[in-house]
C-alpha cells in the first residue's frame, strides 16, 4: 500500500472550482503566551504604571527612586549671634549678627530663627550691663583687679629663689609642701618676709626631712634673730620660719634652705631691724641689751628643788649678759640727746647686777627663791621704756613679753 500524502493547500491564488468545498483551514493557534526568548513577541498587556525590581509597588519609590528636596540650612550669623549673646563677648557684635541673619533668613528660606532672636535679646541685655559697668566704674574696677591678680600670679616663685627683706604670701597650710608663694609689698597683708638662705653641705646624698628640719631650726633662728633686732617690735606668736627641699629638689639639684620670719596671722608692715634700717647708735644699744634678754628666756623649765645646778647655772649667764651690757653701754660716746636716757639705763643695770650674783650664789632652794623675785624687779624695765623712746626704737613692750616684764 503507498503511503498516501495529505492533501496539500492550494497555492495562493489558484482558484478553485465553484461547489467545490474549501479546503479545511488550519486551526487559528488562538492567544499565545508571553513570547519565549527567542520568539516572536506575544500580546500585551493593557498599559499600566511602570514598575521595576526596584519598585516592587506602581508608585512607592524604591533606592534609586527620585530624589527629595534639599532640607533647609541653618543661618551661620544666627549661630555667630546666640554664641556672642552666650559668651557676653563684643555684645553689639551680637546684636548686630542677630539684625542681619534675620534679613538673610527670610530671603533665603533658611533655619535658625529662634537662634536669632535669642541672641539679639542677650546681646541687647550684654550691652546694656556693659553700659552701666562703665558709667558706675564697675567694669574699670574689674580691670584693675584682673591686672592684679596676673601681676601677683607672675610673681609665684620659690622660697629659695627669693632675696632677703621680700614679704611673700603662702597658701599652703603650716607643714604642707609649698609649691610656690606670691611676693608681695611689705606694707600688705603676708604671711612672712625672708631673712636669708644658706646652702646645706656636707651631705653625700639625700639627708633626709628630719636632718633638713633640724639644720633649718638652727640656722634660721640665728638670722632672725639678726634681721628683726628690735625684739620689742615682734608680737608674741612671731615665728622662725625655713623653707627646706624634699627628695625630687634634692635629686634636682636644689640644696638650700629658705629662711624667713612670720606669724600665726598675716602681718602688715616689715618686722627687719638691722644695718640697713637702724643707725650706728641704734645698732650698739640692741646689741648689748639683746643677750639680756635670750639669757632672761633661757630660764629651765625645772625648779631649783629639781635641779640646783641648773638655775644656778641661768642665773650665772644672766648677770653675766648684765655686766657685758653695763661696760659695753659706758665704752660709747653718745649723741647728747641720748646720753641722759643711756645713763639712767646704766644705772639700773648696777643694781640688777648685784641682786642677780646673789641669786647666782644661792647655797640652796630656799635661798634662791629668796632672791628670785627681787632680782626679776630690778630687771629695768621702765628705764628700757625711756632709753629705747630716746634712741628711735620701739618703746612698747611686746604682748606675751613674760610674766616679769621686759628688758
Amino acid at each position: 500500500m503507498e503511503p498516501t500524502q495529505p492533501p496539500q493547500p492550494p497555492e495562493p491564488g489558484t482558484p478553485t472550482a465553484p461547489g467545490t468545498p474549501a479546503p479545511a483551514a488550519y486551526p487559528s493557534p488562538g492567544p499565545q503566551p508571553g513570547a519565549g526568548p527567542y520568539g516572536a513577541p506575544g500580546p500585551y498587556a493593557a498599559p499600566g504604571p511602570y514598575t521595576s525590581p526596584g519598585m516592587p509597588y506602581a508608585g512607592v519609590p524604591g533606592p534609586y527612586g527620585p530624589y527629595a528636596p534639599p532640607r533647609a540650612t541653618t543661618n551661620g550669623l544666627a549661630v555667630g549671634s546666640l554664641v556672642s549673646g552666650l559668651v557676653c563677648c563684643l555684645p553689639p557684635l551680637g546684636l548686630v549678627l542677630g539684625i542681619f541673619s534675620l534679613r538673610q533668613i527670610k530671603k533665603r528660606g533658611q533655619g535658625g530663627k529662634g537662634m536669632a532672636i535669642a541672641g539679639i535679646a542677650l546681646s541687647t541685655l550684654s550691652t546694656l550691663l556693659v553700659l552701666v559697668g562703665l558709667i558706675t566704674g564697675q567694669i574699670q574696677d574689674g580691670f584693675r583687679a584682673f591686672n592684679e591678680g596676673m601681676r601677683e600670679a607672675a610673681s609665684a616663685r620659690m622660697p629659695m629663689e627669693l632675696r632677703t627683706g621680700e614679704c611673700f604670701v603662702d597658701e599652703a597650710g603650716q607643714g604642707d609642701y609649698t609649691l610656690g608663694v606670691r611676693v608681695v609689698d611689705c606694707d600688705r597683708p603676708h604671711d612672712g618676709e625672708i631673712t636669708g638662705r644658706f646652702e646645706a653641705t656636707g651631705f653625700d646624698g639625700w639627708p633626709g626631712e628630719s636632718e633638713l628640719t633640724a639644720l633649718g631650726e638652727k640656722r634660721c633662728e640665728t638670722m632672725a634673730a639678726a634681721y628683726s633686732r628690735d625684739t620689742w617690735a615682734l608680737t608674741a606668736d612671731t615665728l622662725s620660719l625655713y623653707y627646706t627641699p624634699d627628695r625630687r629638689a634634692w635629686r634636682a639639684g636644689e640644696h638650700r634652705i629658705a629662711c624667713a620670719v612670720g606669724g600665726s596671722e598675716r602681718l602688715t608692715g616689715s618686722l627687719r631691724s638691722d644695718e640697713t634700717t637702724l643707725d650706728a647708735g641704734q645698732l650698739a644699744f640692741l646689741g648689748h641689751v639683746n643677750p639680756i634678754e635670750d639669757a632672761l628666756y633661757a630660764e629651765p623649765e625645772e625648779d631649783p628643788e629639781d635641779d640646783l645646778q641648773a638655775n644656778l647655772a641661768w642665773a650665772a649667764e644672766v648677770h653675766s649678759a648684765i655686766d657685758s651690757a653695763r661696760t659695753g653701754l659706758g665704752g660709747r660716746t653718745w649723741e647728747p640727746s641720748r646720753r641722759t636716757a643711756v645713763d639712767g639705763y646704766r644705772k639700773s643695770l648696777d643694781a640688777a647686777s648685784k641682786q642677780w650674783a646673789k641669786l647666782a650664789r644661792a647655797e640652796d632652794a630656799a635661798a634662791f627663791w629668796a632672791a628670785y623675785d627681787r632680782a626679776w624687779e630690778l630687771v629695768p624695765a621702765d628705764a628700757s621704756t625711756e632709753v629705747r623712746k630716746a634712741l628711735g626704737l620701739t618703746h612698747t613692750p611686746p604682748d606675751g613679753a613674760g610674766e616679769h616684764g621686759s628688758v
